[in-house]
C-alpha cells in the first residue's frame, strides 16, 4: 500500500543511512497477510566475478522473478553500477537502489519480495529487507547465507522445516530455518511489514528445489547468467 511506503528512500551517506536506519527500526507498520494468490517475488544483486566489492562505481546486474502459486509469472534485469564499496550494516549504500529498479520492472507489482539481505538482525535494527520494503510498500523477507549480528544457540534439525531462533540483545530477530534436507540452514529476516512466524512459512511454502527458495533462485540465476554474458563467459 502506498501509504505504509516510507517517504525519504535511499540515503547516500553512512551517517544518513544510519539517521534512516534508526528511524525505520522505529517505525511500525500494518501487518500484512498472505493469501493463496499472493506473487511472491524474489531479487537478487550480483557484482563482476572475482571483485572484492570494496569500491563504488562497479557495474552491478540485479535480477528479480516472480511467482504465483508456483508458477513463474515474471522476470525482470537491470543493469547498473553500485552506489558505494561493500561494509556490513550498510548495504542499503550499495544495492538499495538497484534492487528497487529490479522489483519494479515486474510487469506484475508483487504481494511480497524475499531479498538476500538482513532484517531485525543489524546494528541499528533495520537492516536491507525492512528498507527495501519501506520504499516498494511491499511486505519483504530477508533469506541470507547466515546471520549478521545475532547468535542462534544452535543448529536446526535436518528435516525440512525445523528452525532454532536468531536472538540479539535478548530479542529473537528471525531464524535458523532447514528449508532443504542435506543442506544447510539458510538465516529468515522479517523485513517491513511482516512477522517471523510469517517470514519463515513463506520461506517454506515457495517452492525450495534446492536450498535456496524458488523466487531468489531464478533472481540469482538470471543475475548470473546477464554478468556472464556481459564478461563473454558464455559461449
Amino acid at each position: 500500500m502506498e501509504r505504509d511506503r516510507v517517504i525519504g528512500g535511499w540515503p547516500t551517506s553512512e551517517a544518513e543511512l544510519e539517521r534512516f536506519q534508526l528511524a525505520l527500526a522505529a517505525a511500525r507498520s500494518e501487518p500484512w497477510w498472505p493469501s493463496r494468490d499472493d506473487v511472491v517475488a524474489g531479487v537478487w544483486f550480483v557484482a563482476p566475478t572475482g571483485s572484492a566489492g570494496d569500491t563504488a562505481g562497479e557495474p552491478a546486474w540485479v535480477a528479480a522473478a516472480a511467482l504465483r502459486d508456483r508458477l513463474l509469472v515474471g522476470e525482470a534485469l537491470v543493469r547498473g553500477s553500485t552506489g558505494a564499496g561493500y561494509r556490513a550494516g550498510y548495504l542499503a549504500l550499495r544495492e538499495g537502489p538497484l534492487l528497487e529498479r529490479a522489483v519494479r520492472a515486474l510487469e506484475q507489482t508483487p504481494d511480497v519480495v524475499l531479498v538476500n539481505a538482513t532484517g531485525r538482525d543489524h546494528p541499528r535494527g533495520a537492516g536491507l529487507a525492512v528498507h527495501l520494503g519501506a520504499v516498494l510498500g511491499r511486505p519483504t523477507v530477508g533469506v541470507t547465507d547466515r546471520p549478521l549480528v545475532a547468535a542462534t544457540p544452535d543448529e536446526p534439525g535436518p528435516s525440512r522445516g525445523e528452525r532454532v531462533p536468531l536472538i540479539l540483545e535478548g530479542v529473537e530477530v528471525g531464524a535458523l530455518v532447514r528449508t532443504h534436507v542435506g543442506a544447510r540452514p539458510v538465516a529468515v529476516h522479517p523485513g517491513w511489514r511482516m512477522d517471523l512466524a510469517t517470514a519463515v512459512g513463506l520461506a517454506l511454502a515457495v517452492p525450495a528445489l534446492a536450498r535456496t527458495p524458488e523466487p531468489l533462485r531464478r533472481a540469482r540465476r538470471l543475475a548470473r547468467l546477464a554478468r556472464a554474458a556481459d564478461e563473454g563467459r558464455l559461449r
